[in-house]
C-alpha cells in the first residue's frame, strides 16, 4: 500500500540523536525531528544549553553532555545515547569545528582537531550505532557537508579537508550499509547564522557579498534546513542514499 504524503514525513516510534545539537543547526534539526514525533537525544558539550532545549520540547527530548573531542569515549558515549530512549533510528552528525587557519598557519594540533570532530567522529559514532539500525532494518545516517566539500575558501584548508572527506563518506557509507536499509546522505548547508559562521555575519559587507553570489538573493535562515532534514531523516527519503543536499539557496548553482 502506498503511504500517504504526510505519513512519510511522520517520525513517531523513531529514535533520533542529533551532535551538535546545542545551538545553531544542530538544535533546530533536533527540535524539526520532535516535531515530528521522534524521540531525540541532543549530544553537546554544554549542559545549560542541552537542559534549556530539552525543557523546551518536553518528554520527547532528552540529552546527554559530552565532549566529542574525547578520543577514546565514543564507545561509552553510543551507550549513553542509548539509555535515554533506546538504540537511535536517525543519526545526524551536525558537530564541527573550524580553525580558520591559513593554509602556512595551521597547525598540528588545529589540523588534528578538525578532522576528528568534522570527519572521523562521524564514521565511528556511526559504526558504534549502526548495528542496533541493522537490526530493525530501517535507519538514516545525515552527515553535515558544507560549501567547502566542493570549494575552496581562504583560511580554510583544514575544514575543507575535513568536509571534502565527509562527501566520500556519505558516499562510502551509503555503499557500505543501505542494503541493510540504512540510507546516508548529507545536508550541505550555505552561509546560515552559527557560532561558526559568527565571523562571516559579523562583517555586513561580506555577508552581503555571500547572499549577493546565491541565486535566491539571501542567506539562509534556521528554519531552511527543516524541510531538507525532514527529508532525509523520513521514509520520504527511502531511494535516496549517497547524496549531498546542498542547502545553500543556491550558491553552488552559480
Amino acid at each position: 500500500m502506498t503511504q500517504m504524503p504526510a505519513s512519510l514525513f511522520d517520525l513517531s516510534g523513531k529514535v533520533a540523536c542529533i551532535t551538535g545539537a546545542s545551538a545553531g543547526l544542530g538544535q533546530m534539526a533536533a527540535t524539526t525531528l520532535a516535531d515530528a514525533g521522534a524521540k531525540v537525544v541532543g549530544v553537546a558539550r554544554r549542559e545549560d544549553a542541552l537542559k534549556q532545549w530539552a525543557e523546551s520540547i518536553g518528554t520527547n527530548a532528552g540529552y546527554v553532555c559530552h565532549d566529542l573531542m574525547d578520543r577514546n569515549g565514543l564507545s561509552e558515549l553510543a551507550e549513553a545515547i542509548k539509555s535515554v530512549h533506546g538504540a537511535p533510528d536517525i543519526l545526524i552528525h551536525a558537530a564541527g569545528v573550524n580553525t580558520r587557519q591559513a593554509a602556512d598557519d595551521v597547525t598540528q594540533q588545529g589540523w588534528d582537531d578538525t578532522l576528528w570532530l568534522n570527519l572521523t567522529v562521524p564514521f565511528y559514532l556511526s559504526q558504534q550505532l549502526v548495528p542496533d539500525m541493522k537490526s530493525k532494518g530501517w535507519g538514516r545516517i545525515v552527515n553535515f557537508a558544507s560549501l567547502q566539500t566542493s570549494r575552496a575558501f581562504p583560511a580554510g584548508i583544514a575544514y575543507g579537508a575535513s568536509k571534502g572527506g565527509i562527501g566520500q563518506l556519505t558516499r562510502a557509507m551509503a555503499e557500505a550499509w543501505s542494503a541493510d536499509g540504512i540510507n546516508a546522505n548529507a545536508i550541505g548547508p550555505g552561509f546560515f547564522p552559527t557560532e561558526l559562521t559568527a565571523p562571516v555575519f559579523g562583517d555586513p559587507e561580506r555577508a552581503a557579498a555571500n547572499a549577493s553570489q546565491t541565486c535566491i538573493g539571501r542567506n539562509g535562515e534556521l528554519s531552511d534546513i527543516q524541510g531538507p532534514i525532514l527529508f532525509l531523516s523520513s521514509d520520504a527519503s527511502a531511494f535516496v542514499t549517497g547524496q549531498i543536499l546542498m542547502v545553500d539557496g543556491g550558491f553552488t548553482a552559480k
